[in-house]
């Protein structure tokens, strides 16, 4: 297998945010006195946060999901966030490929809002040839409509292209792409990503070019 372009998620894979979501999805559960507990967390992670809004219907009877939506990214603007910082390796690792002139997407379920500060954590602002966010797709991971977009952005054959997950949404969201994935254990155990075809703890641990352990 050739991989001639990569494609990352953001969140928990580029930078370490699941900390910081769990904190502002915890602080609006509380708010009706809604216990949030390990399966909870698991239908929220790495997804859409209106997807997965839109699936709790029986937590919020006659409630738009839009508006629920707006309520949590209300608990965004506190300053008493846990911080944002880069993924061991992520840097190092999406700059190199940069300066090798690897096409380079970023698929994230994040709003368009929020991904320009994330990835100046990291210092990452200008390196990517396509973004894709929550709001451009109909519907998100782990549906392959954002990856499935990016590599058609970028003029890449989904087969030569890998995708960089950290959470099972998104490892099932690449591999329906028909993409190679790297599947980083920043937020879930090496088991849960069990379909990743190569999971690693870090980015540092990333060879390329990855066809070398495809």
């Amino acid at each position: 297998m050739a991989v001639t372009a990569a494609v990352f998620d953001l969140d928990g894979t580029l930078v370490l945010t699941e900390e910081r979501n769990r904190v502002v999805w915890k602080r609006f559960f509380d708010g009706y006195g809604i216990e949030v507990d390990d399966a909870l967390t698991a239908q929220l992670t790495g997804r859409r946060g209106l997807d997965a809004l839109r699936e709790m219907p029986h937590l919020f009877p006659d409630r738009d999901p839009h508006e629920l939506l707006d309520e949590v990214l209300a608990h965004e603007v506190t300053d008493d966030l846990p911080e944002v910082v880069p993924v061991p390796g992520a840097t190092a690792l999406v700059r190199r490929l940069h300066a090798a002139r690897v096409p380079l997407g970023l698929v994230t379920s994040a709003l368009p809002e929020h991904v320009a500060t994330r990835l100046l954590a990291a210092d990452l602002l200008d390196v990517f040839d396509v973004v894709v966010t929550g709001r451009d797709v109909s519907v998100g991971k782990p549906d392959p409509q954002g990856f499935r977009l990016a590599c058609q952005q970028l003029g890449v054959p989904a087969r030569n292209s890998v995708g960089f997950e950290d959470s099972p949404a998104g490892v099932a969201a690449v591999k329906a792409a028909g993409m190679f994935c790297v599947a980083v254990t920043t937020t879930f155990p090496r088991d849960v990503l069990a379909d990743a075809d190569l999971v690693v703890d870090d980015l540092t641990e990333v060879p390329w070019p990855i066809e070398e352990v495809a």
